[in-house]
């Protein structure tokens, strides 16, 4: 544990590679908390030195997902290259009726057109989960249909997962997390992304080198 820790650090320090983030998440209405929550993530990822992309609102407003003939829209080809290209992503989905919403499912579903890349679907990406609905039933268990969606795709879930209840305010009037436990697991979960992408690629050249 603690050589790995100092390795992650090392990392840090001497390597100018920067993980490229991808964000998806939010709702058609501009603010909402599940936006306000994936953007505060990514601006946490941004600090560390990450290069970040978001995709909320009119941009994951995709055509429904056809697996026959998915849509090769602008929009759609976006997202999927950003996917292509990403090291770490991070969904954020608000709970409607118990699950992951409708919106933010279909745009994760054009990941399948990574299916036959040489590292296909998600693989090798840790992805950071967030789920938010008016009361911890439906916020807990959209977090766990992000899992079992993250686990399909080949993707790493970190080890923290964030649920967080609306039935309250929940963001000042700056988007900041009105609760300081909020703010803390949206930076961590930000953090995991972003460690697993340095630690993967100090693997890869590790493993280069010999």
């Amino acid at each position: 544990m603690r050589r790995a820790f100092r390795d992650t650090l090392f990392v840090r320090v001497t390597t100018s590679f920067q993980p490229r983030i991808v964000g998806i998440g939010g709702t058609l209405r501009p603010g909402s908390s599940s936006e306000k929550a994936l953007r505060y993530a990514l601006s946490r990822a941004q600090a560390r030195g990450a290069r970040v992309e978001l995709f909320t609102g009119e941009a994951i407003n995709l055509p429904a997902y056809i697996p026959e003939a998915p849509a090769q829209t602008p929009e759609v080809l976006r997202l999927v290259e950003a996917l292509r290209g990403a090291h770490g992503a991070l969904i954020s989905s608000p709970g409607y009726h118990g699950s992951v919403s409708g919106l933010v499912k279909n745009a994760v579903d054009y990941a399948e057109g990574l299916r036959d890349d040489a590292q296909p679907y998600l693989e090798g990406r840790a992805l950071g989960l967030i789920a938010c609905a008016q009361g911890w039933q439906a916020a807990n268990s959209t977090l766990t249909a992000l899992r079992s969606i993250a686990h399909a795709l080949r993707g790493w879930p970190t080890p923290l997962g964030v649920a967080f209840n609306t039935s309250a305010p929940v963001f000042s009037d700056t988007d900041e997390p009105l609760d300081a436990a909020l703010a803390h697991q949206l930076d961590v979960v930000a953090g995991q992304v972003f460690d697993f992408a340095l630690m993967r690629h100090h693997a890869r050249t590790e493993s280069a080198v010999k």
